[in-house]
């Protein structure tokens, strides 16, 4: 589907959700962008009946009727009754992914449309239902100012080059990729393409990209590799570390009794001339354990694993930063 198409879709459903009115063709016609294109009446009703024919096969109840008896054509207009789900109870592996489906309907690329479009209803004359908007609008938000132009250039297939902030060691490189998708891991958001500096595939964090991200080259010349699982690719290079995984830490002696009281002691060791033991600790909730080490300083030391130990010294080098 183009998107054109797309978008006068959306506008549709936006158009006869939010009245309470039914709306004859031309009045659809007059109001709903995209319509207005047509070069003739019979190039309309073509496009506006393969448009209702795409949304009742897409499960859209389009209730057809009068606004009274004076009304000589047929009018049209979506029951919100009818429209809405009911209560539905999800798994909690479904629920996440439905969480990540509606993070992008915050992006005002994706919004900006729609909201366009009530704007053109109630300026039209017709009577909105200003709730309707909340049933097609759902609400996540996404926080990086990297997201949307990182978003534009996956969809334009196009190089972009942006400065990234590394935490160990603690500093800024420009990185030029050939983004193939954005995808949410653990809460956070991360890009994931081919970096032509290191030739070979990278993903890198939303929130470590510092300033501007720039589009380089022309459009469309950007080629993701076919089947490509992005989430997997994150997961194994860039992601957290995963539930239940083991810790190989160092712990001053003497001190961090919270970290001693859930860990088991394997041997001593001391670090820059500071006696110490090194323990291993189980972390059911590896984002967690990063503040939660992170707040006893100097005297904990992450040994294992590489990625935990690097988060525990972002958290440590923020701190010092701010």
């Amino acid at each position: 589907m183009s998107v054109a198409r797309a978008e006068r879709l959306v506008n549709l459903v936006l158009c006869l959700l939010s009245t309470r009115q039914y709306l004859s063709a031309e009045r659809i016609r007059e109001i709903v962008p995209g319509y207005g294109d047509a070069p003739s009446d019979e190039a309309f009703f073509r496009m506006f009946e393969r448009d209702k024919t795409e949304l009742r096969e897409l499960g859209v109840p389009l209730e057809v009727g009068r606004q009274s008896g004076a009304e000589m054509t047929d009018g049209y207009r979506i029951a919100r009754r009818d429209y809405e789900l009911g209560d539905i109870d999800l798994e909690p592996d479904e629920a996440a992914a439905v969480a990540l489906a509606v993070r992008l309907w915050d992006s005002p690329e994706l919004t900006g449309a729609a909201n366009g479009a009530l704007i053109k209803l109630r300026a039209a004359g017709v009577d909105v239902d200003q709730s309707s908007a909340a049933a097609v609008e759902p609400k996540v938000r996404t926080t990086e100012s990297a997201f949307a132009p990182l978003l534009a250039a996956v969809q334009d297939r196009q190089a972009v080059t942006f400065d990234y902030r590394r935490p160990s060691p603690a500093e800024l490189r420009r990185r030029t990729i050939e983004p193939w998708g954005v995808v949410s891991w653990r809460g956070r958001w991360y890009v994931v393409g081919h970096d032509r500096d290191r030739r070979a595939p990278r993903c890198f964090r939303l929130s470590r990209i510092v300033g501007e991200v720039e589009p380089i080259g022309e459009p469309g010349v950007v080629q993701a590799p076919e089947k490509v699982d992005l989430l997997g690719f994150v997961a194994h290079t860039g992601g957290e570390p995963t539930s239940s995984s083991m810790a190989r830490i160092w712990v001053a002696r003497g001190k961090a009794t919270g970290v001693r009281r859930r860990a088991k002691v394997i041997g001593s060791r001391a670090v820059a001339g500071i006696p110490g033991d090194e323990v291993e600790l189980e972390l059911l909730y590896p984002e967690s354990a990063a503040n939660w080490l992170a707040g006893f300083g100097p005297d904990v030391l992450v040994l294992e694993p590489d990625v935990l130990r690097k988060s525990v010294h972002e958290r440590l080098l923020a701190v010092v930063g701010g």
